[in-house]
């Protein structure tokens, strides 16, 4: 559809949300809607929202009970199309997106992934708009935080190492506050009191610059692999940072966490190495 059409549309489910919002506003509370918005046939809706952005589509859910409806299949052709022209074909056809089954959710995930704003000057996020490349740039720690931070609720989100870790590799979450760079090859999620980090490397746990303890906690913990898909749960109800490898939970590694918001973030210290996020929503239970 050309832009003018687009625009259109755009102005066309303006309209119709403001009628329906007005007309529907006595029904609203008994699950009903009136007006335009109320009688729009689902395959017409469809085809309308197929064409917005994810701004348009989440005030049009809060139109009426039959235009959350319409939304509310997380697969359907409004998901996929906004996926087609949002993610790239890299992360739409390789397994980077592999453990999220909607488009709806690849959708939230590319909002909520590494920031290309938001690290180090000696790091960039590839085309894909996942996965993190270190530039091989001597005696430098460099980092980068997710482009949304939790101040409540549970989340979780996987990591992974495409790349040699080198003689530091951490990942954890920091504060807005806490740096992206430093000199040297250091721990630099948990070198302060804004950010708390598990060394992939030595399965050390680091905040505020102390090690807090080995993690996981138990004899001969196996060392992470290149490649392996870590989960991070944050849990901003309980204050607790803990992580997951394959199908197994690894403990609770922070208590007592601040209310604060928090971001997900890493930092690396290996030429060319390469980090992968992938947000996963709230974490499931068992």
């Amino acid at each position: 559809m050309s832009g003018a059409a687009a625009g259109g549309a755009s102005s066309c489910i303006g309209a119709a949300a403001a009628s329906g919002s007005a007309a529907g506003s006595s029904t609203a509370g008994t699950g009903g809607g009136a007006g335009v918005a109320g009688r729009l046939p689902s395959r017409v809706l469809e085809h309308i929202f197929s064409y917005l952005e994810l701004p348009d589509l989440m005030r049009c859910s809060l139109v009426c009970w039959h235009w959350n409806n319409c939304l509310a299949d997380e697969n359907s052709e409004v998901w996929r199309s906004l996926c087609s022209r949002s993610l790239s074909e890299e992360a739409m056809r390789s397994d980077i997106l592999c453990n999220l089954p909607t488009y709806k959710g690849k959708l939230k995930s590319y909002q909520h992934a590494l920031s290309s704003h938001d690290c180090s000057r000696n790091v960039y996020v590839k085309k894909n708009g996942f996965t993190l490349h270190r530039n091989p740039i001597a005696q430098s720690t460099d980092g980068a935080r997710g482009k949304i931070g939790f101040s409540e609720g549970r989340h979780a989100w996987e990591i992974w190492w495409e790349g040699p870790l080198g003689t530091v590799a951490v990942i954890g979450i920091a504060t807005k506050r806490a740096p992206m760079q430093c000199q040297g090859y250091v721990a630099l999620l948990g070198s302060d009191d804004q950010s708390w980090g598990w060394n992939l490397v030595d399965n050390n746990l680091l905040h505020n610059g102390e090690v807090n303890g080995n993690f996981p906690q138990c004899n001969n913990a196996p060392k992470y692999q290149i490649g392996e898909r870590i989960r991070v749960i944050l849990d901003m109800e309980d204050k607790t940072l803990a992580f997951e490898r394959g199908f197994e939970f690894l403990g609770v590694a922070f208590r007592g966490l601040p209310k604060a918001c928090l971001f997900p973030a890493v930092s690396a210290v290996y030429g060319n190495t390469e980090v992968t996020m992938v947000y996963l929503g709230k974490p499931l239970d068992g």
